[in-house]
């Protein structure tokens, strides 16, 4: 089938390369001509792995292009919407990326062609977005994306479900993206099918569903901390219970990105204008809980440090908001960096793929391109993204490079993913969120730790 993708920043440029794998002649379509030439090189904007090979596989098969014209999706009959859809100071979706994508399709749309929103969007975007498209003999319908940033090419070609938002007796529309998806389908991918006001509510509400669970077990780290407690125990236990599933109960640093921030709180400005904003009240706490995570690792820190982090050097190990990313939007990783730096502390950090979108959104940090020159001569360690590279590292062999004697070496768990015995057996003291610190950091009841 020939398709386009309209936008081609993280979402539009995996979904473009996936279609043509899966066989389609596809044209990926955006407003920014350095993006276009980069992708039309093969060179992904981001970091994001298999993209790489996928775009190579495309272009080299001739069925994947790219341009900045929209006269180039001209003859397409299928066109995915793909582009952004940033949070507004009031927390709301701008959809004006959104208007504008389809202003420009209209100019290139047939009658008979399928427009498919991909974007992440408040319910209620299609029924207004559909008289403008129908008006031209098209139809619009909506296909949410379940993207994690790092396993992208992956949960596009193998997702574990396909949603269609399609309007009651529109029977053709499900037709043609079963055809773009046949391949998914013959392996069988499940698939639904729901009125389009319901496929809109599908991602933002897994998202805030995740988010919640997210939070939850970061309150427990508080108890836990407050109890003497094991947070990564409590998990393990509560995570049997098949009602509640082990994944996403991880305590620690909480959440960023681009897309659990924003999807919460465009989901509450959402529920705002529909009157409806007395139930999602809780996800408002959801986000102040998580937003306090980043706080709470400082105060750990300056506790560790002896109260006071003027003029101490601090090794960020992670900046981007997890594992497998470039990406440091809302990254609380980069925040704590940035407090620290506030409170005048030294910071040095680094991150196998983040430093020059963090040195773009933060030039004053001082960032080293490995973790010897990171770490030498550290007050303290701080374990900030889960990367294998950081989770993987030797205790005996790092306390040598930061050159402190036995016991005055600190590293600071932000993401619960060290072995603390090791780090202890190597000679360190070891801090984190939710588990027994050495001593207990400010805020946990010592006198119950005795």
């Amino acid at each position: 089938m020939r398709i386009s993708v309209i936008g081609c920043g993280y979402l539009g440029a995996v979904h473009a390369a996936a279609m043509a794998e899966l066989g389609h002649d596809v044209v990926g379509i955006d407003v920014d001509p350095l993006k276009v030439d980069s992708l039309a090189q093969g060179i992904a904007p981001f970091f994001e792995p298999e993209l790489p090979e996928l775009l190579a596989r495309g272009l080299d098969a001739g069925n994947l292009t790219f341009s900045s014209s929209m006269a180039e999706a001209r003859g397409a009959t299928v066109h995915f919407i793909a582009v952004g859809t940033p949070q507004r100071a009031d927390g709301s979706s701008n959809l004006s990326y959104v208007d504008a994508a389809v202003d420009q399709l209209l100019t290139v749309l047939a009658a008979g062609d399928v427009v498919v929103g991909k974007s992440t969007v408040p319910v209620g975007t299609v029924a207004a977005l559909a008289p403008r498209i129908e008006a031209a003999g098209a139809t619009l319908i909506w296909n949410p994306e379940f993207l994690r940033e790092g396993h992208a090419v992956r949960d596009t070609l193998a997702p574990d479900r396909l949603v269609y938002g399609i309007g009651a007796g529109d029977n053709r529309s499900a037709d043609v993206l079963d055809d773009v998806y046949a391949a998914l389908l013959e392996a069988g991918v499940p698939r639904m099918v729901t009125d389009p006001a319901t496929a809109e509510l599908v991602k933002v509400a897994a998202n805030a569903f995740l988010a919640t669970k997210i939070s939850f077990i970061n309150a427990m780290a508080d108890i836990a901390d407050a109890v003497g407690a094991d947070v990564g125990q409590l998990a393990d236990a509560i995570g049997q219970d098949p009602r509640i599933g082990r994944r996403f109960l991880n305590a620690g640093l909480g959440f960023g990105g681009g897309c659990l921030p924003k999807d919460i709180r465009g989901f509450i400005a959402r529920a705002d204008e529909l009157g409806v904003g007395a139930s999602f009240g809780f996800l408002r706490e959801v986000d102040a809980i998580n937003l306090r995570r980043r706080e709470r690792l400082v105060e750990v820190t300056r506790a560790a440090l002896g109260g006071d982090l003027v003029g101490r050097r601090i090794a960020i190990l992670g900046l981007a908001f997890k594992p497998g990313s470039d990406d440091v939007r809302d990254s609380p990783a980069l925040d704590v960096a940035t407090r620290l730096r506030a409170e005048g502390a030294h910071v040095v950090a680094t991150d196998p793929q983040a430093i020059e979108t963090s040195r773009r959104l933060v030039p004053e940090l001082e960032y080293r391109s490995n973790v010897a020159a990171t770490v030498t001569g550290a007050d303290a360690v701080l374990v900030l993204t889960e990367w294998p590279e950081f989770v993987e590292l030797d205790p005996a062999v790092l306390g040598r490079i930061v050159g402190r004697h036995l016991g005055e070496q600190i590293v600071i768990d932000g993401r619960n993913c060290l072995d603390p015995a090791l780090w202890r057996d190597g000679g360190w003291r070891y801090y984190a969120l939710g588990r027994i610190s050495d001593p207990a950091p400010a805020g946990m009841n010592v006198a119950q730790l005795a």
